[in-house]
């Protein structure tokens, strides 16, 4: 076999892990989940962190350090042969995610190009943003249902992002993942603390954080804030996806796992703060009014980041400038997060003895046949954030099931404590991974139960309702797919990504 890459260094793989985590889902995603639901989000959310997000990232660390191999080969070496099939679930799943996040970085691309044309317009005696606002109030709104719906620029933008990443991988882990994340980390934290700092200091600017931290005891009880707030600290995280599993696998042998996981975790959720701090109080700041600003933020756009951010800019002085530089460090941060994705396809073509080199057609191959819907239709784009998004949820319990199968003790004792001087109380990591997988069960259940569009399983001619983009039928089908080929294949995919790894 060949020799394993690794990274130089554990702050190599440290800013690996936050580039993996930091990225769109807390610019982008956060907000938006923070603003439909408040603090009551937020106290989940931090919950999840600790009892969801925390202890699975330090089994995803553990296995990718003891393995070396890809998701599948890495779990199935942990579960046993018969599970490899979950092993590529989880696979499929993160790829799901992957193929329209990938337009997502593409739309962050879009928008620094807007910018840069929003700041040269008044060079050439072009109306300015504000002006453009001014005379048309829903410009932005309909800058953005034109970008996010059939624009041929924006596909083309999704492929060359694609493109771009897969070649800089080629480069391997050290010189191509670990140099970019050295400049792409520090420059999203420096411009999130500026963006929040100028939104906090606007006329009303300080309601939006009161907003964000009031806490409605009442949406406790509702199933869909704990589902997205257990779904928003795994999609942030990085938590189920097998992303850290893949980055382990570049690991040093005596790298500490649980030090790096907490670094990683605390990192992303602070970022994931900031980025609220800056969204939501630019909300209340650019509203006519506390009533319109609440109602704006619990419709749950998804283009908050897109319309609020060009907004806030185009009000202040130096503003187009800022806007430029936002942009630029959201693309570079969705980006970075969009890296260990390709990284993770990459890696488990190189364990059926594909070289680097030879999977970069595949991997783009992929990505522009399978991220092309989600480019033209925002409604599909919708879909796939809804089915694998809480797809992670399910990921996550079957890596928590391989860890149980394997001996919770035993796994943190010999693969998570092992060289470490950083260690956790065993109880809380066997009973956390043990619990939540009845957790897990419980909320898919909940979660089904309730039904999020008109017709959740048929629809009103009595069809299975598989093309509503939020009903359960479309999520079962296609999560009941990926489950069935994996099944059915079992036996192949361990001889091809266990067995053929050790030839």
């Amino acid at each position: 076999m060949s020799k394993i890459e690794q990274f130089s260094s554990r702050w190599g793989i440290i800013l690996a892990s936050l580039g993996m985590a930091i990225g769109a889902g807390n610019i982008w995603r956060f907000p938006r989940l923070a603003g439909q639901y408040g603090g009551t989000f937020i106290v989940l959310w931090i919950l999840f962190l600790f009892i969801w997000s925390i202890p699975l990232l330090l089994a995803e660390f553990a296995i990718g350090k003891k393995f070396k191999k890809g998701v599948i080969g890495s779990f199935a070496s942990l579960a046993g042969k018969k599970y490899t099939w979950l092993g590529f679930f989880i696979t499929v799943c993160t790829l799901g995610i992957a193929f329209y996040y990938s337009i997502v970085t593409a739309w962050s691309l879009q928008y620094l190009g807007i910018s840069i044309t929003n700041m040269l317009d008044p060079l050439f005696l072009e109306p300015s943003l504000s002006e453009k606002i001014a005379q048309d109030p829903a410009y932005l709104t309909t800058q953005w249902d034109a970008i996010a719906n059939g624009n041929w620029l924006t596909v083309a933008l999704y492929i060359i992002v694609v493109m771009i990443g897969t070649y800089l991988l080629v480069k391997g882990v050290k010189k191509g993942l670990e140099r970019a994340n050295k400049v792409l980390i520090p420059s999203l934290f420096m411009l999130l603390v500026i963006i929040a700092f100028t939104a906090l200091n606007m006329k009303n600017g300080m309601k939006g954080l009161e907003y964000m931290f009031s806490i409605d005891f009442s949406l406790f009880s509702n199933p869909t804030v704990w589902i997205e707030a257990l779904s928003q600290s795994a999609w942030s995280t990085g938590a189920g996806w097998g992303l850290m599993m893949t980055i382990s696998a570049y690991s040093r042998s005596n790298e500490e796992v649980t030090l790096n996981t907490f670094v990683g975790a605390f990192g992303n959720n602070t970022a994931s703060l900031l980025a609220g701090m800056a969204i939501l109080p630019a909300v209340f700041a650019l509203s006519a009014s506390d009533a319109e600003a609440i109602s704006y933020l619990q419709t749950g756009n998804q283009a908050l980041t897109f319309t609020i951010i060009p907004k806030l800019f185009a009000s202040i002085p130096g503003g187009s400038f800022l806007s430029i530089i936002f942009f630029l460090a959201l693309f570079l941060a969705a980006f970075s997060s969009l890296l260990p994705m390709i990284e993770l396809f990459t890696k488990n073509l190189m364990d059926l003895g594909i070289t680097r080199k030879k999977s970069v057609s595949r991997v783009i191959l992929f990505f522009i046949l399978f991220g092309l819907p989600s480019a033209l239709s925002l409604s599909y784009f919708s879909n796939q954030d809804w089915v694998w998004g809480v797809g992670l949820i399910v990921t996550g319990m079957f890596i928590m099931f391989g860890v149980v199968k394997f001996g919770a003790t035993r796994f943190k004792t010999e693969l998570i404590d092992g060289g470490s001087d950083f260690k956790i109380p065993t109880k809380y990591f066997t009973i956390c991974i043990t619990a939540n997988i009845g957790v897990a069960l419980f909320l898919i259940y909940w979660w089904l139960s309730q039904g999020y569009s008109t017709f959740p399983w048929f629809n009103e001619y009595g069809f299975w309702n598989v093309f509503d983009t939020y009903s359960n039928a479309s999520v079962v089908t296609q999560w009941g797919t990926i489950l069935l080929i994996g099944y059915l294949l079992n036996n192949y995919l361990y001889r091809k990504f266990v067995i053929g790894t050790q030839e």
